[in-house]
């Protein structure tokens, strides 16, 4: 058997052997044949004939019988596949083997494949495989020895990053990591304590500044002291931001991730893994949806490490040692995906209920990604998220690159057969936060519609999810997108004197309701600007995601009040006081924001502006705390008040009105920009995250 010199670079390197001789010998196995032929194939399953089994030949594996009670399949093999001439068997319960075709010229035209079930048991002693990087692939202890293309794409995901992303890690400790100071920590209401820097074993001082995972389900620390090592309630961030922590799997501390853990976050050999799905189960990843297996059979031989090599993916037709393969539907499934972006949470703080008339099940939807693509058209198509977020990549002949990179090694066993353009995916998982936006400029579409009658100018901006196969945007519920218009007369502003608003998390210095009046505001510089908005009592009745939309909700209960703008006026001088004197008298309204930035549309994407109480509109699921603060981290949340994210092929319209007295030809402006994050949060935190622009419209 010559299965265990099939052997990359790296290891032959190491073993002693030269790269001559392992594959010298790995060609000395490859038959051509000249001829097909009808093939009699018997299988077994550890001993016994096994029916149900799939009998293909490797590269066409498009082409598959099932075994008979007996065992026993016949098929006509191919002849012109170009490399190794197999036939494998492959079952849900074992590893995928196979067996050299026998020349058609031998008297028996018949084979026999015996195949061996794995133990489903996760072996916790088994510690996951370092996937490697561009910069660090030598030998086949990094999945990226040989899978070079699929690793260089991950490593510029955001999966490599999961659990190392600074912000992540600040909300779960409760910290502000950019602020390296006491003394700034100080100024800025933080306690300067030592805590555990994350992926690290050590303490370090750090800025404890703001909510935070840990002190929030915590009740006995956070006031006088870090969490971080006394905790005893951790979360479940790290079941899906950090899964690959060694051990046992699930209900792992998010500071528990060190070292690849905490470094490679969402990595190769987690993700294949999981031997299958259950998305019925209430808790998200690897604490629950996505069940683990890892390889606990001693290994058959030395060269394959101490365990036999157990690996799940896509694909029939995988039989290299190494490897281990078995084959499972769910990695061409959104299914897969389900496993982390699907989250429903009860309230978290401890001693706070949730409303159980709003929330009969007793929780919240705070992911619903999945949810949002099965009622969508590419759900209900049957079209999967890896369409759209792994794209195919028509440049690799193969998930491995052996083929590719040494030239003398035939397509088969050892290096994989070649593939059908396409067939092999982009391991990029793109999204908002890839580099240069993609996904965003073929997410939304925006049309504006135009009238000028009687010295008014109205503008009505529709904006439509074009190109998502979910909710506009999805994922973290901070996450939201603003439209901005505004009105030109031979590029002169024109004035807004009614219309829909940017509600308050678009952004704000400061805000009074009229109440407090609008005359004082305290931090106010010359130059601020003051928007003054009208809250009726009338509600957006909009269709969004779940209770939003089905029906179950009203107007009212979908939390969307309708908000119109009445007026701005610029500072001019502020008193010691904070009284301001400004250039236009204010007219009366319900809600008055103090803006600190220029009114001016940003024309690429930049750092993110008050946009509060401006000519426009936005798209966010909003979370309240106990206290009714706004959009703050789903940890925090005790109810969601509204949630009108667009859905699929749906639109949604505003409607904007400007001064045009003496304008024959006024021209309108829009902009939809993508923001991470509240503004708020990122300056408590120091963070620095930009909006991007996903489309604009002029009329």
């Amino acid at each position: 058997m010559f299965l265990f010199l099939l052997l990359s670079c790296g290891d032959a390197v190491e073993s002693g052997l030269s790269t001559e001789t392992t594959f010298q010998s790995v060609e000395t196995a490859t038959t051509h044949h000249d001829d097909s032929q009808t093939l009699a194939v018997t299988v077994t399953l550890d001993g016994e004939p096994v029916e149900g089994a799939l009998v293909f030949q490797g590269g066409r594996a498009e082409v598959k019988v099932l075994t008979d009670a007996n065992g026993m399949a016949t098929f006509l093999t191919d002849s012109s596949v170009a490399g190794d001439q197999f036939v494998m068997a492959s079952h849900h319960d074992a590893r995928v083997q196979g067996v050299l075709i026998p020349h058609p010229a031998e008297t028996e035209n018949s084979v026999a494949i015996s195949l061996t079930t794995f133990d489903l048991t996760d072996n916790t002693a088994f510690e996951f495989q370092l996937p490697g990087s561009p910069h660090e692939r030598d030998t086949t202890d990094y999945c990226a020895h040989c899978h070079v293309t699929i690793n260089e794409d991950w490593y510029e995901s955001q999966h490599r990053t999961a659990a190392s992303n600074p912000h992540l890690q600040d909300l779960y400790a409760g910290v502000a990591s950019k602020i390296s100071t006491q003394m700034a920590c100080d100024n800025a209401g933080g306690n300067w304590w030592y805590g555990l820097v994350p992926g690290e074993t050590i303490t370090g001082p750090r800025c404890y500044l703001g909510d935070g995972v840990l002190p929030a389900l915590n009740e006995d620390c956070g006031v006088t002291e870090p969490c971080d090592e006394v905790a005893t309630e951790v979360g479940i961030c790290a079941d899906c931001h950090a899964p690959g922590i060694n051990g046992e799997v699930g209900g792992r501390g998010l500071l528990e991730a060190t070292g690849n853990a905490y470094e490679s976050g969402v990595f190769c050999d987690v993700c294949h893994s999981v031997e299958s799905v259950d998305i019925t189960n209430p808790n998200p990843g690897v604490g629950g949806r996505l069940n683990i297996v890892r390889p606990s059979e001693p290994s058959s031989s030395p060269l394959l490490g101490e365990w036999e090599p157990l690996t799940f993916g896509p694909l029939y037709d995988v039989a290299n040692p190494f490897m281990g393969a078995v084959q499972r539907d769910h990695y061409h499934s959104a299914e897969l995906c389900a496993g982390c972006h699907q989250y429903e949470q009860p309230v978290l703080l401890p001693g706070v209920s949730i409303d159980k008339k709003r929330w009969p099940t007793g929780k919240m939807p705070i992911h619903t990604t999945f949810e949002e693509w099965e009622v969508s058209p590419l759900g209900l198509s049957g079209t999967p998220c890896q369409a759209c977020h792994m794209p195919p990549n028509p440049e690799a002949g193969n998930a491995s690159d052996l083929y590719n990179v040494f030239m003398d090694l035939e397509p088969g066993i050892a290096a994989g057969w070649e593939r059908d353009p396409g067939v092999v995916k982009h391991h990029s998982w793109i999204g908002p936060r890839s580099e240069g936006g993609v996904m965003l400029r073929v997410a939304a579409a925006l049309d504006l519609e135009t009238s000028n009658k009687s010295d008014t100018f109205t503008v009505t901006a529709t904006v439509t999810n074009a190109g998502a196969g979910h909710a506009l945007p999805t994922g973290e519920p901070l996450r939201s997108i603003i439209l901005l218009v505004e009105a030109t007369c031979d590029d002169a502003p024109l004035s807004a004197i009614g219309g829909d608003t940017v509600p308050d998390y678009g952004g704000h210095a400061a805000m009074r309701s009229a109440a407090e009046g609008f005359e004082v505001w305290p931090e106010a510089i010359i130059g601020d600007h003051i928007r003054v908005v009208n809250q009726t009592n009338e509600y957006h009745d909009y269709v969004g995601t779940g209770p939003f939309g089905d029906g179950r909700f009203s107007a009212l209960e979908k939390g969307l009040p309708i908000t119109t703008f009445v007026g701005e006026s610029t500072i001019l001088s502020v008193d010691a006081k904070g009284t301001v004197t400004l250039d236009d008298p204010l007219l009366p309204g319900t809600h008055a924001y103090r803006i600190s930035n220029e009114n001016t549309l940003p024309a690429v994407d930049g750092n993110a502006l008050e946009w509060a109480g401006a000519p426009g509109f936005a798209f966010a699921r909003v979370t309240i705390g106990q206290d009714g603060e706004r959009m703050v981290p789903h940890f925090m949340a005790t109810d969601i008040v509204s949630d009108n994210r667009i859905l699929p092929a749906q639109s949604s319209g505003s409607t904007h009105i400007f001064d045009s007295t003496g304008c024959d030809e006024p021209t309108s402006h829009a902009i939809l920009l993508y923001r991470p994050l509240p503004m708020a949060l990122s300056e408590e935190r120091r963070w620095s995250e930009p909006d991007q622009v996903i489309a604009e419209a002029t009329r």
